[in-house]
């Protein structure tokens, strides 16, 4: 990726700020010298994925307080007069969690972006949008960064509302509005090692299904999950921003290593620890026909991502590895491992390996 200090000094307004992706964009903006207005909807600290409290680099920072879901974005007339000098805005605030009543995605997802999108229409100021790649809907083969409704089905309601507010996006483009979007997929641990802030996307499946507390499971053993590591994201939002000229126009997939059913398979089945669920032909598998102990499990948590256990399609990131001079990574098999590794160290996914002589795995890397 290239370097953000390539750009002149600017001001820059961060929704979502204290968020997942958020927190790591608005890290590299500050340690690149530029000023960030972080729009928080309530005080607080800023933590990296890292664990490290964020504060202001060679750049500035600061916390402005707002909510997206209001007109002017909630802010006080100062604020609003401040976030009235801001050169760009990057638009990472959304609820990203399954499974909440479809008015929570209406407000934040959709409502939201029409306001941020009319804060910036109002000074012309260029957006960089964050939207999924998952608008894709429930659909097999391969997804284009230049495609968007095409009459596909949503997965869920999420996928649903991103479609939603990526149309309003498109549409304030269309009237004049500079506007670049960057779909990223299933956001997940560090590149190198794993580490992750926030267990949310498949981290809860993992829990789940690594414990046994779901055995038998709907999917495809080709369907496909695309992983792509926090930083991959925050780096090409970034860029993004900061070369805005070059990034203008485009939609930019933020895609990651690439992971089919038989993948996760095979890796959970490396570690002894791990119960490997037995993953089934969805119209050969019935809900009611699990185990009582297994029926809330499934409800609460695997039920939300069997679209993703479905779909056999794959992400085009023609435009943003021409962008970002940069391939998408492969090795989703080593990715994983490096996840789980990581969810084992912090006991997320049980208690820690006792330290053995380490064993060979496939790729010729080890496992203790």
């Amino acid at each position: 990726m290239s370097d953000p200090m390539v750009s002149d000094p600017m001001t820059v307004l961060v929704t979502g700020a204290s968020g997942f992706v958020g927190a790591e964009v608005t890290a590299r903006l500050t340690a690149a010298g530029h000023t960030v207005l972080a729009l928080l909807h309530r005080n607080g600290d800023l933590v990296r994925n890292n664990g490290r409290k964020l504060t202001a680099g060679p750049g500035d920072l600061t916390r402005i307080t707002g909510d997206i879901t209001r007109p002017g974005l909630g802010l006080s007339h100062d604020d609003r007069r401040l976030a009235g000098t801001a050169d760009r805005i990057v638009h990472c605030a959304a609820v990203t969690d399954f499974g909440l009543p479809q008015d929570r995605y209406e407000h934040l997802n959709v409502e939201g972006t029409r306001h941020v999108l009319a804060l910036a229409s109002a000074g012309r100021t260029p957006l960089v949008h964050v939207s999924t790649a998952y608008v894709c809907g429930e659909r097999d083969g391969t997804a284009r960064e230049d495609e968007l409704d095409l009459g596909q089905r949503p997965g869920n309601d999420y996928e649903k509302s991103k479609l939603a507010a990526e149309t309003l996006v498109r549409k304030a483009a269309t009237d004049g509005l500079p506007v670049t979007v960057v779909r990223p997929s299933i956001v997940t641990g560090a590149t190198r090692t794993g580490r992750v802030r926030d267990l949310k996307t498949i981290y809860p499946v993992l829990r789940v299904l690594t414990r046994g507390l779901v055995r038998t499971v709907p999917g495809h053993h080709d369907a496909v999950l695309d992983l792509v590591p926090v930083d991959r994201v925050a780096d090409l939002v970034t860029a993004a921003a900061t070369r805005f000229q070059d990034a203008e126009g485009r939609t930019l997939h933020a895609v990651g290593h690439e992971l089919t059913l038989r993948d996760m398979s095979d890796v959970l089945a490396e570690y002894p620890s791990f119960h490997v669920p037995r993953f089934v032909p969805p119209s050969a598998f019935s809900a009611t026909a699990l185990p009582d102990r297994e029926r809330p499990y499934y409800d609460r948590v695997v039920s939300l991502y069997a679209p993703y256990f479905r779909r056999r399609v794959r992400f085009d990131a023609t435009h943003a590895e021409a962008f970002g001079h940069r391939r998408a990574p492969s090795g989703g098999r080593a990715y994983l491992r490096r996840l789980l590794d990581h969810c084992l160290a912090t006991g997320y996914l049980g208690p820690p390996p006792r330290k053995e002589p380490a064993a060979a795995r496939p790729d010729g890397s080890t496992h203790r």
